[in-house]
């Protein structure tokens, strides 16, 4: 870290977009110089190609870029909305909450890439072709090859090798580096044995012979090698590039959640930027709350589903606090902004998000973890190769030939196609079997944490339960007949826009016409339905509605609401003409495959936790339900996130499943966050994987089907290197011509990808 610097001098915060960056040592690089900056703090995050910097307020941020430029890649400062009550450091740059988030996927590189794969496919077809089948080679043939070929191995490998040009000035070697080597080596041996050897002969055919001597290397050109290794490594390229694509997007999608613009007291409406702390602002039935506040006059029932991730509404009224980004569902409220920008609780979340993305463990591949050593190795061994050949030979021409020909094959033998298609091609089959499965596998990333974890967090509602309120019971009182309590009181909550109330509805299958209707804020609701003065709501609203109830219907009213609390529900009490005739009995019922997906799960050697904001009586119910024993019940976001990262305090790798914004944090802190596919986009972006369809078995398969995919990208990798070790010595020893070797490289990726094919079944 920079020098350090007083406490009382003001900071600021950057979030720098870097472009070049491909393995973890990039990240290092970064990070250090950034780091060597007098009072500079940074955490560079691969996934995302940014850089958060926490720098002294005085420091230019240009400086910060210069600094990213010096180690050798390319970096601009994300912008932001300005906004107009700020805190001191409106001036810098800042994090993107409260303002624009920089879409990934927008990045003109993403689509550069793209295209750069399908142009220089298109090119390298024709020649893998021509120098892959004898009987194709026609007059001149090797030419065609020359002029395709190039621009494959230029510009179409150009972010390997630029790559490579990066990491040489700082003396580091990545498996980029044996890219450029390996097809660089293949190229100008072939230019050179065009234009100076007798390759350039017209009629020239290659021998197929697997290990016929070559007599004269210089008919050799090796085109075909250099463009399929170009070709199959962008691909890889492309299918990380998915992953790291998606990754801002759960930042986004819970800034999505606030209110664009919002109507002042006067009457005025001006954009939430406009909105400062203090500000009394008005929300209507069903419009969203536009900030953090508290409730100055006014009554309704807030749905905080997003946050909480339970289904009920709240009840507010004057005094009470509310949060930016929830729903009123019904009366109008007058609100005093106490949090604006990035200070409201949304913002917070998503910052919880953001900061658990870039904490997360990003495991390179195995083939990237011991590049360090494999690649110096096979360059040292290439020059061996190449000298002893001269020593043996005398110095002479022949032995220079044979020498540079043997030295080329260690090149192109152990260049890395194999090795960097054992990952990308396994999860392209694993996540297109998936996908087929209602399985979404984000990358490599996910697979291996899903091949570790041993705790599985469930959150309750929408994932262990339905997520919608359902009438579970309904029961008469005082001598009322059931089903006219259903069609009265169906028909009453017909005309009400409240959750609870669209779930009492469904009780009456041919709805009545309801006369003046009118809806008490958080209380309940009256109207004239048949004739009837009906009414429905809470335990007390009902109780004034109906002042000739006696005792004896009020203890029953009493029993009915209490036996539903006990078990997490909620009670309406209804009736009609002055009278208590029922009680309705609204819950968030079990999943019916909830139960069983436990028991699988639990059978695999895993522990399952059940954490929800719920109360405890609810929590406990669902739990003792579907066979959970261990229960964290009525934690906020902030609170799952502390409880995940308790877990892995205590050695624990853990599984995240949850649908709801209140989820998002939770997901991505945890070792690997699942998503059920009805969550929101927040949950989805954050997910490691995201299950669709209906029901908890979905998270099941995931599990084994992310399990499987590990054991097949193991095996990829290992037959991979085993090529290696086993080709490289007779290359070296001139046993194999570099045209096998070729072949015999395209065989290894052949290999694996039939060996990936297998995860179809």
């Amino acid at each position: 870290m920079g020098a350090t610097t007083s406490d009382a001098e003001p900071r600021a915060e950057a979030v720098l977009e870097i472009d070049g960056m491909t393995c973890a040592s990039c990240v290092a690089r970064v990070e250090k110089r950034l780091e060597r900056l007098d009072g500079v703090s940074a955490s560079v995050n691969l996934a995302t190609e940014s850089a958060r910097v926490d720098y002294p307020s005085g420091l230019d941020a240009a400086a910060l870029i210069a600094a990213v430029r010096e180690a050798g890649y390319d970096a601009r400062v994300r912008e932001r909305t300005a906004h107009p009550h700020a805190g001191p450091h409106d001036g810098h740059a800042s994090s993107s909450h409260g303002g624009h988030v920089h879409d990934v996927e927008d990045r003109p590189g993403a689509t550069r890439l793209t295209t750069r794969l399908l142009i220089s496919a298109v090119l390298a077809v024709p020649v893998v072709l021509l120098g892959m089948i004898p009987p194709w080679q026609f007059p001149g043939w090797q030419w065609v090859s020359f002029v395709l070929a190039v621009p494959v191995v230029l510009w179409g490998g150009w972010p390997f090798h630029r790559a490579t040009f990066a990491n040489a000035r700082h003396g580091a070697m990545t498996m980029d580096t044996l890219i450029t080597l390996g097809t660089g080596a293949a190229t100008l041996w072939s230019v050179w044995a065009l234009f100076f050897g007798s390759a350039g002969r017209v009629g020239m055919r290659h021998d197929g012979g697997l290990f016929a001597p070559v007599h004269d290397p210089s008919s050799l050109v090796y085109f075909e090698v250099a463009a399929a290794v170009t070709v199959l490594l962008l691909l890889g390229r492309v299918i990380e590039q998915r992953s790291k694509r998606a990754a801002g997007a759960a930042v986004r999608a819970l800034m999505d959640l606030s209110a664009r613009d919002v109507e002042l007291e006067d009457g005025r409406r001006v954009p939430i930027e406009a909105l400062g702390v203090g500000d009394l602002f008005v929300v209507r039935p069903g419009e969203k709350v536009a900030t953090d506040g508290v409730v100055r006059s006014g009554r309704a029932s807030v749905d905080e589903s997003m946050i909480t991730g339970e289904s009920i509404p709240v009840d507010v009224d004057a005094g009470s606090s509310v949060t930016g980004g929830t729903i009123a569902t019904d009366g109008r409220l007058v609100v005093e902004a106490t949090s604006v920008g990035e200070d409201t609780r949304l913002a917070r979340l998503a910052r919880l998000v953001e900061d658990a993305q870039a904490g997360k463990s990003r495991v390179q591949r195995l083939a990237d973890r011991i590049s360090g050593i494999f690649v110096p190795i096979v360059i040292l061994l290439s020059v061996l190769t190449l000298l002893a050949w001269l020593v043996v030979g005398g110095f002479s021409g022949e032995a220079l030939a044979s020498g540079f020909t043997a030295a080329v094959a260690v090149l192109i033998i152990a260049c890395p196609c194999a090795l960097g298609l054992a990952t990308p091609i396994a999860i392209l089959v694993g996540t297109g079997r998936g996908a087929q499965l209602g399985v979404l596998i984000t990358g490599p990333e996910a697979l291996e944490a899903a091949d570790r974890i041993d705790t599985v967090v469930l959150d309750k509602t929408g994932t262990v339960t339905e997520g919608a309120m359902t009438v579970d019971a309904v029961t008469p009182i005082g001598g009322a007949d059931a089903d006219e309590v259903r069609r009265l009181v169906g028909s009453l909550e017909e005309a009400s826009e409240h959750p609870i109330a669209r779930a009492v509805a469904a009780l009456a299958t041919a709805p009545q016409e309801v006369g003046e209707f009118t809806g008490h804020a958080g209380l309940g609701v009256t109207g004239i339905v048949d004739g009837h003065r009906v009414f429905a709501g809470r335990p007390a609203f009902a109780r004034a509605q109906a002042p000739g109830s006696g005792a004896d219907v009020i203890s029953a009213v009493d029993a009915a609401v209490y036996a539903a609390q006990r078990r997490g529900a909620t009670a309406i009490v209804a009736g009609w003409d002055d009278r208590v005739r029922g009680v309705v009995v609204v819950a968030d019922s079990v999943r019916r495959d909830s139960a069983r997906t436990v028991a699988a799960l639990e059978s695999l050697g895993l522990n399952l936790v059940l954490l929800t904001g719920d109360n405890a009586g609810a929590a406990r119910a669902v739990a003792d339900a579907v066979g959970i024993r261990e229960v964290v019940s009525g934690v906020l976001p902030e609170g799952k996130v502390a409880e995940i990262e308790r877990l892995r305090a205590g050695g624990h790798r853990v599984a995240m499943v949850g649908d709801g914004v209140n989820d998002a944090a939770a997901l991505a802190t945890a070792d690997l966050g699942i998503a059920m596919g009805s969550g929101t986009d927040a949950a989805m972006h954050a997910s490691d994987i995201a299950v669709t369809g209906s029901g908890l078995s979905p998270v099941l398969t995931a599990i084994g089907l992310s399990r499987r995919t590990m054991r097949i990208i193991r095996g990829n990798l290992f037959w991979a290197f085993a090529y290696n070790v086993a080709a490289l010595p007779l290359a070296a020893f001139g046993v194999l011509n570099p045209m096998i070797a070729g072949a015999a490289m395209a065989f290894s990726s052949v290999f694996v990808v039939l060996n990936s094919l297998r995860l179809r079944r």
